[in-house]
C-alpha cells in the first residue's frame, strides 16, 4: 500500500533526486543537485502561492452577504442524492422512484419533476468530472446492476448495465442509497477514479436487526468511467451503513459512517489507496450521529467545498439531545429526529468549530452539494433533506445557502490562516 505524503512538494523533490542521479556524473552531483534543488522549490513556492491565490478567490465566492433560501420539491419521503452538474445544473433525485428535479438558477427555482425512465431502486448519483456524464447507479443484485448516464447536465437518459465485483468476503453491495452522492478522484495516482459510499448487509443480505451487527459500510469504485466497478475493503466497523466521503487536498479519502448498535458520534476513517482500504476508524469528537442518546444514527451529507488548498468540509444532520435507546440492540427509533443542522471543518475533519440551525422542527436523511464557479450555483451550498411542519416524513425540502451564513458574522480568518483574506479586509 503507498502512503502519500502530505507534504507534495518533499514527495516530488524525492522523485526528482532519484532521477538526478542516474543522469549526472557523482563528482558533480552534490553541486548540480544544490543548484537544481534550490531552482525547484522556488517553482514550487510559486506555485504553490498561485494555488493558494486561486484557492482564495474560489473561497471568496463561498463568502459575501449571507444567503439562505428552502424550497419544498415533494410531499412525504425522499430526496436522497443531490448534485451539481458542470453547467451548474442543479438536480435534486427522488431516490425513492426514478424523479428528477432540476434547477437552472441556483436553486431559485425548480422545475415540474421528470422521469428518469429507469430503475433505480437504492441507487445513488455521481458527477464524472472527467467526462461530465451524470450516472445515477442502481447496485442490483449479485453484482449485475445498472445505470442511468446522462451526456447532457439531466435533460435525457440512457440505462445501462454494469458488472460489480464483490469484496473479499464473497459479498455484494446491497444498497448506495440514502448516502452522500460519490465524487470524482482529483489528484494522484487515482485521479478520475469514480467512487461512492455503499453498504453491505451481512452473509444474509438482511436489514432484520438481528442481522444488523453484521453490516458493514464499504465503497463502490470504477476506473473505466462506470462501465464496471470494484468493492472496497469493508469500512472497519460493524454495524455501519450510510455514510459519506470525501477526497482531502493531500489526496486522502475522509470516511464518514453512521453506526446502528451502540450511542455516540459519527464514525471517522480514511484511505490512502485510492479507497480500497479503510484504516484508523475513529469517533468524531462533535459532529452527532443522529439524536444524541439513541443508538441508531442517521444518515448525514458531508462534502469538501471545491477550493484548491484549502480543506474546508461541510456536515449535516441532527443536533438534539432528545435521543432515546431502542428497546433492542440494533433497533429502531426515529421519534426523536429533529433540528436539521451544519457544521464546517476547516481541517479536514480534524474540528469542527462552527455549526448553524437550519431548521428547528422534525427533520431526517440529508445530504449535500456545492456550487460551481462561473454558472448560476457559484458560492451556493445545497442541502436536499426530509422533515418540515408536519412531521419528519412529511416532505422533502432543499435549502440553498452560502458559507458566509453558516460563519453567521463570524470571522473566517479565525479559522483560516490566509493572508490574501486577511489583507482584503484591511
Amino acid at each position: 500500500m503507498e502512503v502519500r505524503s502530505k507534504n507534495n512538494t518533499e514527495k516530488l523533490l524525492f522523485r526528482f533526486n532519484g532521477k538526478l542521479t542516474g543522469i549526472v556524473p557523482f563528482r558533480g552531483q552534490n553541486a548540480a543537485r544544490r543548484i537544481l534543488q534550490l531552482a525547484f522549490l522556488t517553482v514550487m513556492a510559486v506555485y504553490q502561492i498561485s494555488a493558494q491565490n486561486e484557492g482564495s478567490r474560489w473561497l471568496e465566492t463561498f463568502l459575501g452577504d449571507q444567503f439562505f433560501i428552502t424550497s419544498q420539491l415533494w410531499e412525504g419521503r425522499g430526496g436522497t442524492s443531490i448534485v451539481v452538474a458542470q453547467d451548474g445544473t442543479v438536480l435534486a433525485f427522488h431516490g425513492r422512484n426514478d424523479m428528477v428535479r432540476v434547477s437552472d438558477d441556483g436553486g431559485i427555482t425548480w422545475h415540474d419533476e421528470k422521469s428518469m425512465q429507469g430503475d433505480v431502486r437504492n441507487g445513488n448519483a455521481i458527477i464524472d468530472e472527467i467526462t461530465g456524464d451524470i450516472l445515477f447507479l442502481n447496485p442490483g443484485e449479485k453484482g449485475l446492476g445498472k445505470i442511468m448516464r446522462s451526456r447532457d447536465n439531466g435533460k435525457s437518459w440512457v440505462s445501462e448495465e454494469i458488472a460489480i465485483s464483490p469484496d473479499g468476503f464473497g459479498l455484494y453491495a446491497h444498497s448506495v442509497g440514502s448516502m452522500q452522492p460519490g465524487i470524482t478522484l482529483m489528484s494522484g495516482r487515482y485521479k478520475g477514479r469514480l467512487i461512492m459510499p455503499a453498504r453491505i448487509y451481512g452473509p444474509q443480505n438482511s436489514n432484520d436487526v438481528e442481522w444488523r451487527s453484521y453490516h458493514y459500510s464499504t465503497a463502490l469504485f470504477s476506473d473505466d468511467r462506470g462501465k464496471t466497478w470494484r468493492t472496497s475493503k469493508p469500512f472497519p466497523v460493524l454495524g455501519t451503513g450510510e455514510a459519506a466521503l470525501a477526497e482531502l487536498s493531500d489526496g486522502s479519502i475522509l470516511y464518514n459512517s453512521r453506526e446502528h448498535m451502540s450511542p455516540g458520534n459519527r464514525y471517522l476513517a480514511r484511505s490512502y489507496d485510492g479507497g480500497e482500504t479503510w484504516i484508523g476508524p475513529y469517533r468524531s469528537a462533535e459532529l452527532p450521529d443522529g439524536p444524541i442518546g439513541s443508538s441508531y444514527g442517521c444518515m448525514g451529507g458531508m462534502i469538501r467545498l471545491p477550493v484548491d488548498g484549502y480543506d474546508i468540509l461541510v456536515y449535516s444532520n441532527l443536533d438534539t439531545g432528545a435521543g432515546e435507546m431502542p428497546e433492542s440492540v440494533g433497533g429502531s427509533i426515529t421519534r426523536e429526529r429533529e433540528k436539521i443542522t451544519l457544521w464546517v471543518s476547516f481541517d479536514g475533519g480534524e474540528s469542527w468549530p462552527v455549526k448553524r440551525l437550519v431548521f428547528d422542527g422534525p427533520a431526517g436523511y440529508s445530504n449535500l452539494a456545492a456550487g460551481r464557479t462561473g454558472t448560476a450555483s457559484e458560492g451556493k451550498i445545497y442541502m436536499l433533506y426530509e422533515g418540515g411542519p408536519d412531521g419528519r416524513n412529511s416532505a422533502v425540502q432543499v435549502a440553498v445557502c452560502n458559507l458566509g451564513w453558516i460563519l453567521d458574522g463570524k470571522d473566517i480568518s479565525s479559522f483560516i490562516k490566509d493572508t490574501n483574506l486577511i489583507n482584503k479586509d484591511e
